[in-house]
């Protein structure tokens, strides 16, 4: 067991150690990539210029101008490397950052941003465990880019360490940064967001349930009226704390949509360290959520890397899913009548579904056959 452990914490180190990039301003006059706007609310202590790992008590507010490169492939953040100069149709820039001097500045701002866009929808992403604040944003600018989202963006960048060895000091920041995101919440919705989806990742599915819950539990069910929908991504959540949670909520926002993979490296990896069985991003069934109003997507076919991203990253789900996620009608109420549209096999157990998403040819040879 513990040569088991020690090949698996190995793993996490070397999944941790890719290149890490940081925020490249495009040097004036650069040409090339598309702009993307992300509005941010962050309890990151700042540490000169820049928002380190480091826990502040009061939240912060940004926004961010990212260019998109157009030469790249599609789920892809590509870093301009350290040995020539940043190259616009390559490389990720950022073309403008503006710190807010307050949260009613902030919701001025971003109330103008959906006036611009004749919008009244606000899709608000959660990062996961191990982001520096320039990895969140990026990533944020890539997945509403590729994906296509309706409605403004806006990232909670809660204080990850951005260190693959730091997962507990990430599951107590997302404790730390509960309060944190449900301003972040309250602040949208005074921007006049009628419609607000969360899109969370990883160990940013923990900190959005937790908030989803002190929001009720402080001012009853109304306080999640403006929530339209919840997507969490590789959820790395323990199944028994999940239902918990689920059950001081009470009614869960509808569209709930859980993207897990069988192949989730990452969450394999956390089940064995937290000294569990699944997490709630790569459950055997979904029977074990079935009294949920759920919808579960398994995408172990179509995992890329590590498996920890892959609507995010793979670009056939991406293509897929383009236009869908966020505000879209894709899983509105009648979506149990809709889903073989998709590319998968619908299973439904009580209350949740699960859509096994998989190559037509393989629907086709009768492939449900879990990896």
């Amino acid at each position: 067991m513990e040569i088991r452990l020690r090949k698996w914490l190995i793993v996490l180190v070397l999944a941790g150690c890719a290149a890490r990039g940081d925020f490249t301003m495009a040097p004036a006059g650069l040409a090339g990539g598309t702009p993307e706007t992300i509005f941010v609310g962050t309890t990151r202590m700042k540490d000169g210029e820049a928002y380190a790992f480091a826990r502040s008590g009061e939240p912060a507010f940004l926004r961010y101008d990212i260019a998109i490169p157009p030469d790249r492939e599609p789920g892809k953040v590509t870093w301009p490397p350290r040995t020539r100069q940043p190259d616009g149709k390559r490389d990720f820039l950022t073309l403008d950052q503006r710190n807010f001097g307050s949260a009613d500045e902030f919701s001025v701002a971003l109330r103008a941003a959906m006036k611009l866009r004749g919008q009244s929808d606000a899709v608000v992403y959660v990062h996961g465990f191990n982001n520096t604040m320039a990895e969140g944003v990026y990533r944020v600018a890539q997945m509403h880019h590729d994906l296509e989202v309706p409605g403004v963006a806006v990232h909670y960048a809660w204080p990850s360490r951005g260190s693959a060895l730091g997962y507990v000091y990430d599951r107590d920041s997302v404790l730390f940064g509960r309060s944190g995101f449900v301003t972040l919440l309250d602040e949208v919705e005074d921007a006049g967001a009628k419609d607000i989806v969360i899109v969370a990742h990883s160990m940013g599915a923990f900190l959005t349930m937790e908030g989803l819950r002190q929001m009720v539990l402080k001012d009853g069910p109304s306080a999640l009226d403006h929530i339209k929908g919840v997507v969490l991504i590789s959820p790395d959540l323990d199944l028994d704390v999940f239902r918990a949670q689920a059950k001081d909520i009470g009614k869960l926002p509808e569209p709930f949509v859980i993207f897990g993979s069988s192949r989730d490296r990452i969450l394999n990896i956390s089940a064995t360290l937290s000294g569990t069985g699944d997490r709630l991003g790569n459950m055997d069934s979904v029977a074990q959520i079935a009294d949920l109003n759920v919808i579960y997507l398994d995408t172990a076919a179509y995992s890329t890397g590590t498996g920890h991203l892959n609507i995010g990253e793979n670009p056939a789900l991406l293509k897929l899913f383009g236009g869908l996620v966020g505000i879209a009608d894709a899983f509105t109420a009648d979506a149990r009548g809709r889903v073989g549209l998709l590319p998968g096999l619908v299973l439904t157990v009580r209350n949740a579904t699960e859509i096994v998403l998989a190559p037509v040819g393989a629907i086709a040879e009768g492939g449900r056959a879990r990896p």
